[in-house]
């Protein structure tokens, strides 16, 4: 059998982001990495949605918070639609941060435009490194299943956020901060789709342990593409 085509979308320029860091992570995991701009009526068989700038709030309907600066309707628009294309097939999913953020805006769902304080964002420091917080996993849910974890260090790189009160009704809160932010969910209609707040595709070389772990996420990811295609 051939290797499963994972779209990956991709942005402009984030300071101390890499587009190339989903594509390893995909390609090591088994599966070919594809231009996710490039899908317009092709076949895939996962999608990946990446980091990057702000959700637009008029997205959701709400007046845009004086810290939302950077934005780009026009990928808001285009990402949107990829995603209705996956879910209508029932095609796994993979959403990272702002991915995370455009999942459950896609579900019905609003977001925390700003996080109050700096304990969320990259350091403004060379390299703009990680911060780094404890998250709990709900046991029985797929990313509990594929870290084989109830809880870990994850990086963060956000001042969005999904939290309980804008949550989308059929997304299931699966990992959640000290703080309370919904940093997981997972979909309860569909049968691989999985949103993450952190960067698994990071190296993090900082944090012995990290990477590997998160490999583990891409490889339930890939996996689950690959039990869609045995069963078409």
């Amino acid at each position: 059998m051939t290797e499963p085509r994972i779209a990956i979308t991709r942005w402009e320029d984030v300071p101390g982001e890499r587009l190339q860091f989903y594509w390893d992570r995909v390609r090591e995991a088994g599966a070919e990495a594809v231009d996710g701009t490039s899908v317009d009526g092709a076949k895939f068989d996962g999608l990946v949605l990446t980091g990057g700038i702000d959700v637009d709030p008029a997205s959701y309907g709400a007046e845009r918070h004086p810290k939302v600066k950077y934005m780009d309707s026009r990928r808001d628009e285009f990402e949107l639609d990829v995603l209705r294309r996956a879910l209508d097939a029932d095609l796994p999913v993979l959403a990272i941060c702002r991915g995370h953020q455009l999942l459950n805006v896609a579900f019905g769902g609003a977001l925390l435009q700003h996080i109050e304080g700096d304990g969320h964002r990259a350091l403004k420091e060379e390299g703009m490194p990680s911060q780094w917080h404890i998250v709990r996993l709900e046991p029985a849910s797929l990313l509990s299943a594929a870290y084989a974890l109830t809880e870990m260090e994850v990086n963060s790189r956000h001042h969005q956020a999904v939290v309980q009160e804008t949550q989308a009704p059929d997304l299931r809160c699966v990992a959640v901060s000290p703080d309370g932010l919904v940093e997981g969910v997972e979909s309860t209609r569909h049968s691989w789709v999985v949103g993450v707040q952190w960067h698994p595709e990071r190296l993090e070389p900082d944090h012995l342990g990290f990477a590997g772990r998160s490999r583990s996420l891409f490889a339930a990811f890939v996996a689950a593409t690959q039990n869609v295609r045995e069963a078409v």
